[in-house]
């Protein structure tokens, strides 16, 4: 098994999962599909919370102290979102989502459009954001295998099919975004190691987490965040840990 093959394995659960969200997607009224993306953004709430409550594990408040972990997470959360809105990160993911689109899926007219890229972005950011992608990529780059993977593939590949669904071909152009991230993560880690340590990790995760909140907020259509815009504090995060860690 070669380096590189878990996140094939997972571009290609994408692709087949989406393609058969398609298949049945047009057969299903518009209430079931509002009520699958529902269901979608109940699940992505719970994997959110999942996440978020690594804010309270011992491996990060041994490091940095017991009132430090919160204060991280919101330190990430407010510089990451600053620098995000002044890039304009999320007018530029949908950006690229409406020039795949023109690529794709031509002549859709503009409500297409607008599915077309809310499926690209939301599905981007569920399947790129989370413990496993960071983990499983690295452990992979590492040489330790691609279980972690794996698991994630089959899981990408079910919500994938239910977001095509609800959201069309749109769901399966973020296969695009999964096979840059978690490669470039793969190849992060065989170039430097494991270069995260153990207490950094947590925050990212828990941060990671709290921006997912924003994603299924969006999928029940509560608020429009623009998630994208918080996607620096995934970067802030292990920083602000490093100097927790070196004041504690």
């Amino acid at each position: 098994m070669f380096i590189g093959f878990g996140t094939a394995t997972n571009v290609l659960a994408v692709v087949a999962g989406s393609g058969l969200g398609l298949l049945i997607g047009h057969r299903l009224s518009i209430h079931v599909r509002t009520t699958v993306t529902s269901a979608l953004g109940l699940v992505t709430l719970l994997i959110a919370a999942q996440s978020a409550t690594a804010v309270s594990d011992r491996d990060l408040s041994d490091a940095v102290g017991d009132s430090a972990p919160m204060l991280i997470v919101l330190g990430a959360l407010v510089i990451g979102g600053i620098i995000g809105a002044q890039l304009r990160l999320e007018e530029r993911l949908e950006s690229f989502g409406g020039w795949l689109q023109s690529r794709l899926a031509r002549g859709d007219g503009d409500a297409g459009r607008d599915r077309f890229i809310e499926g690209f972005v939301i599905s981007s950011l569920v399947f790129c954001i989370g413990p496993l992608t960071i983990l499983g990529s690295i452990n992979e780059g590492l040489g330790n295998g691609a279980d972690q993977l794996l698991l994630k593939s089959s899981l990408d590949a079910f919500a994938a099919l239910a977001f095509a669904a609800s959201f069309g071909i749109g769901v399966m152009a973020s296969a695009v975004s999964v096979a840059v991230l978690q490669g470039s993560l793969t190849v992060l880690g065989a170039l430097l190691g494991s270069f995260l340590p153990d207490a950094h990790l947590v925050a990212l995760t828990a941060t990671g987490g709290l921006i997912l909140v924003g994603v299924a907020l969006r999928l029940l259509d509560i608020k429009n965040i623009p998630v994208a815009d918080l996607l620096p504090a995934l970067v802030i995060a292990p920083i602000l840990c490093q100097i927790a860690v070196s004041v504690h």
